[in-house]
């Protein structure tokens, strides 16, 4: 049967009008929206509603590709440098050898299990060994979740960074299962140079994206996300043709570019963001479309079991042994330990197998979508409530920024941050004649029940007052903050 492309467009019209309903309907009840986009894309399949028969791996492959680098490119974008510093090495090290860790032990446990090879059970162990960046961003910035300790930079950092090494010890006991002759020590070398190339291009690309936003000057301000995205596509392409690692590449680029000033930087800032979300939509619908229930359910059992041991012994294991040199309080590392959230990119993984023709491919494509939707569900619908009971949540009151300038087209450092006044706040009560504000800062706006208020110098603050102050930096801010909040 053949379709139009009107055919085309219409289904996915309303396949992304659906997620995005369902997702607005059902997220209240706490259930993350990653997985009601894979349900969707499940139940408009072949054997679902929809009766879509799609068993395209090459082109879900393809499509999974793009979006993923999309998706690492705009969690750069976000990633803060002063907030991810302190936690660069401890997140460097569960970005690599706690996703070896967690590929060793699930990968044993696995051939023991399903009477796999060790190879074949070592090859599911990478394909599920990464957190996954986009279920991780999204859910974190979603639901406003505030951590104490500087736990969130280091999720975001290693879901982030993780990918690289996962996709790295997919594709090499892919191929080592079809290259039976090959010696493991052989892929040693490879893993050095693809991290090393990835890095390097990634750092060079990001100060060469500044620097082309910063001065290339286009008359047409919509122009600016074409030209970045044609940059982040040269990035990861040009890195894998140089056999590098293209998606460490796209994710440092963006890391590198968010931390830098740009003109236009808010407005590109929220376009990825948005692309980045559907980015994932598509991620989710295609993988959900891929996937056959009747082929799902025979490894339900053996399903529940690989799950059960990858979140309570996998990956707790490959956390406590990576955190062993770091100064990390046990709850932290358990809490991080539950935070392994596991979402399309190890569907995404599975393949490559697939189209490499390994015998137990088909096999290990539906146990991993199974060990996807369980960690979601379990992990994903529950991050919040384990942060309250381990005592690891606060508020998350991270103030909102806008730089001035970035709009404009050209470079300031001064900044409008967004507190607002709880009702025991320093300055509730307090005219702003009377506060000790730094001298270069400035409360430019209130908002007071969604009236703007124009402040002087005999204004009162009262509980709630959302305000904008101008600052120049983050001493600053901090002394804006000890005086107001």
């Amino acid at each position: 049967m053949s379709f139009t492309v009107e055919d085309i467009l219409f289904a996915v019209a309303i396949l992304l009008f659906l997620s995005i309903l369902v997702s607005k309907s059902l997220g209240r009840l706490g259930i993350p929206a990653l997985v009601l986009f894979l349900g969707v894309g499940i139940l408009a399949g072949s054997e679902g509603l929809g009766g879509i028969y799609f068993d395209d791996v090459q082109t879900a492959q393809s499509l999974g590709t793009i979006a993923l680098v999309l998706i690492l490119y705009s969690g750069g974008l976000d990633t803060k440098w002063q907030s991810t510093r302190p936690v660069l090495w401890r997140g460097i090290v569960l970005s690599t050898f706690g996703v070896l860790i967690t590929a060793l032990l699930l990968g044993v446990f696995a051939s023991y299990l399903l009477g796999f090879t060790l190879l074949e059970g070592l090859l599911l162990g990478s394909i599920v060994s990464s957190t996954d960046a986009a279920a991780v961003f999204s859910i974190l910035r979603s639901r406003n979740i505030g951590l104490k300790h500087n736990l969130r930079p280091t999720l975001e950092l290693e879901s982030g960074s993780n990918d690289p090494m996962a996709y790295f010890l997919t594709i090499s006991f892919t191929f080592l299962l079809t290259n039976p002759g090959t010696a493991l020590v052989n892929l040693v070398p490879m893993f050095f140079m693809q991290m090393s190339i990835g890095a390097l291009m990634g750092v060079a690309m990001g100060y060469i994206m500044a620097w082309v936003i910063n001065r290339i000057s286009l008359e047409q301000e919509g122009l600016y996300p074409a030209l970045t995205l044609a940059m982040v596509l040269f990035t990861y392409a040009f890195t894998a043709f140089i056999s590098g690692n293209g998606f460490l590449a796209v994710y440092t680029a963006g890391v590198i570019l968010g931390n830098k000033n740009f003109i236009h930087k808010r407005s590109l800032t929220r376009f990825y963001d948005g692309v980045a979300w559907l980015m994932q939509i598509l991620m989710f619908l295609t993988l959900g479309l891929l996937v056959f229930p009747s082929q799902v359910m025979p490894v339900l059992g053996v399903g529940v079991l690989i799950s059960v041991f990858l979140i309570f012994v996998a990956r707790p294991i490959s956390v406590f042994v990576s955190l062993i040199f770091f100064k990390v309080s046990f709850r932290e590392q358990i809490y991080i330990s539950w935070v392994g959230l596991r979402g399309a990119v190890p569907i995404l993984f599975a393949t490559y197998p697939m189209l490499a023709g390994v015998e137990q491919a088909g096999m290990i494509f539906n146990i991993v979508f199974f060990i996807v939707l369980i960690s979601v569900m379990l992990q994903g619908t529950t991050l919040k409530v384990v942060a309250e009971w381990l005592g690891l949540s606060e508020e998350d009151n991270a103030p909102k920024r806008l730089q001035l300038g970035e709009e404009l087209g050209y470079n300031a450092k001064n900044e409008l941050v967004e507190l607002q006044l709880g009702p025991g706040a320093s300055g509730v009560g307090k005219s702003l004649v009377q506060l000790q504000m730094p001298k270069n800062s400035l409360i430019v706006l209130i908002d007071r029940g969604g009236k703007f208020v124009t402040p002087n110098g005999a204004t009162v603050l009262e509980p709630y007052d959302k305000l904008m102050v101008m600052i120049d930096n983050e001493e600053e801010l901090k002394h804006v903050r000890e005086v107001l909040l």
